[in-house]
């Protein structure tokens, strides 16, 4: 009888603690929407139009849209009280106010590509809620003066294709992913197919609008030089929440040519990709020659390998690109049927792996690749990677059942954009980037098995990467190198993974967190710390 009452007791007590739950909830929900009433302008539409609670038919799909990591939208993963929808900059500002007033944590998302899921899930502190600047997405294109202003919502497949509206002979050197949301790309650096001559684009920005801690829009005459140095490349929403980007157009030949050629380990890949580490970066800054490298799927048990594919975008015609071959690249053996001359729209879509008989208008539909459980790393290399230790890495790729590395050339303009120019520090003396992948669709029923394999690679590459700091590329977040502690980004604990991804730079940009969010509102699990902590 006894163990009967106490299971009776244990289901009422079950259902209180559930119930206050819900109360809580919705609690934060209506005080938060009373909030935003008195402190934001034009809310005369339904809150049902941009204010999405786990209740409503809507949520799910609002918060899986452009979440990239599935990794992040497992159920045990804690879920956002709300998701609020700004239609305007003084949402924005309404939002930061309220959650500030209510002590309510928030987080930002313009594009969802956060490699840890940062914009949309927490590890370390709940309840939070997420503001989503999907609907702020305007692009205003300006060629006569070769600048645009977009906001952060849009994608960078959008800034693409309203520039390619005004003109075939400008472009921006931003990302390769075209469904990146531009406000957190460019908050990181955001590399591309035009870094070699152009620098990435966190290096062509003119102008900013920023929400701060206290509410206010700033442009770069009003937030100062120090802020305006750290949100370009000094990682997103640690800050402030970029609302706008105004950023410098350049020019591209109206014929570009774009070539894909793969070599297999059995076709000589291990010598020709040797060959690549010592040319990459010395290359004519006019070419960007990446390469994709992946293993043959598990299941195949018999003649596995490993295929190299140089994916390349060259600013210029065909026949100048083969003499820029034949005279510092033979070894890829390169033809003229390889080449294909397109316009640089086209050679966007090229890049992105679209299919072929994609029209411009494709890049308006932010279509992001299938989605996927994933776990990925970088590094930076600084001397070429011996052909013995290739040959380690080969086996350890054919473990694996979906492995990805991307290597990156660095040279050209990146070489001559001094390091503390802005956050991203990665310059003189970078050879190339790789980036470790490993993906899964089985989600966290074969995870362990995938994040072990990627970790034990990259301790394999450890001899042969960048050392003293071992560096890291921001916008590809990894959480194994360290996280602040719930409330609290202690300085010492953060200067571990700070240094990775911002060398010295990351002193400079804890002194500017200091000055401008001493109470260290905007935070996350590798947001910047402020002194204090």
């Amino acid at each position: 009888m006894k163990f009967f009452l106490g299971i009776y007791i244990l289901s009422i007590v079950s259902v209180f603690l559930l119930s206050a739950s819900c109360i809580a909830s919705y609690s934060v929900q209506r005080t938060f929407l009373y909030c935003l009433s008195f402190n934001a302008n034009n809310l005369s539409t339904p809150s049902s139009t941009y204010f999405y609670t786990p209740n409503t038919r809507s949520f799910s799909s609002i918060l899986q849209s452009s979440a990239q990591n599935l990794r992040y939208l497992q159920p045990s993963v804690p879920k956002p009280e709300f998701i609020f929808t700004p239609l305007y900059e003084s949402h924005v500002q309404a939002a930061v106010i309220c959650s500030k007033r209510l002590g309510i944590h928030l987080r930002v998302r313009s594009g969802g590509h956060d490699y840890e899921g940062l914009s949309y899930a927490s590890e370390i502190e709940t309840p939070f809620i997420v503001v989503d600047l999907a609907r702020l997405r305007s692009v205003n294109v300006d060629i006569n003066q070769n600048t645009a202003w977009v906001q952060a919502g849009a994608t960078v497949g959008e800034l693409y294709y309203r520039i390619y509206e005004k003109s075939n002979i400008h472009g921006f050197p931003a990302g390769l992913c075209t469904s990146l949301g531009i406000g957190g790309h460019i908050t990181g650096g955001a590399y591309g197919s035009m870094m070699r001559k152009y620098g990435i684009g966190a290096d062509n920005v003119l102008d900013a609008r920023i929400v701060d801690a206290r509410g206010r829009v700033l442009d770069r005459a009003a937030m100062g030089e120090d802020l305006f140095w750290a949100i370009r490349g000094g990682g997103g929403a640690s800050f402030g929440i970029i609302l706008a980007w105004k950023v410098k157009l350049v020019p591209v030949p109206a014929t570009v040519t774009v070539f894909t050629v793969s070599k297999t380990l059995e076709q000589g890949a291990t010598n020709i990709l040797y060959k690549w580490q010592q040319v990459a970066d010395k290359l004519d800054e006019d070419l960007f020659i990446r390469v994709l490298i992946q293993g043959s799927a598990a299941a195949q048990k018999v003649n596995r390998t490993v295929t190299t594919s140089y994916n390349a975008l060259f600013l210029g015609g065909a026949d100048r690109l083969l003499q820029v071959m034949q005279k510092s690249f033979p070894e890829l053996g390169l033809s003229r049927q390889d080449c294909i001359e397109t316009s640089w729209i086209k050679s966007v879509i090229y890049i992105a792996g679209f299919p072929s008989n994609s029209t411009p208008e494709f890049l308006l539909q932010g279509k992001a690749m299938p989605k996927a459980y994933f776990k990925a790393k970088s590094d930076f290399v600084r001397t070429p990677i011996p052909t013995k230790a290739l040959g380690g890495l080969w086996r350890r790729f054919l473990a694996e059942d979906g492995p990805l590395m991307i290597w990156n050339p660095y040279g050209g303009m990146m070489s001559k954009i001094p390091e503390n120019a802005i956050p991203f520090p990665h310059r003189k003396g970078t050879l190339f980037k790789i980036q470790y992948v490993t993906l899964w669709l089985d989600g966290e029923k074969s995870q362990n098995k995938h994040m072990n394999w990627i970790r034990n690679l990259y301790n394999y590459m450890a001899p042969y990467v960048s050392r003293f700091p071992r560096a890291a590329y921001v916008n590809y977040r990894d959480l194994d190198l360290g996280m602040n502690n719930k409330c609290n980004a202690s300085f010492n604990q953060a200067r571990i993974w700070g240094v990775k991804y911002f060398k010295n730079n990351f002193y400079r940009l804890v002194r500017v967190k200091t000055k401008v969010d001493p109470g260290n509102f905007f935070r996350h699990e590798q947001s910047i710390p402020t002194s204090l902590h």
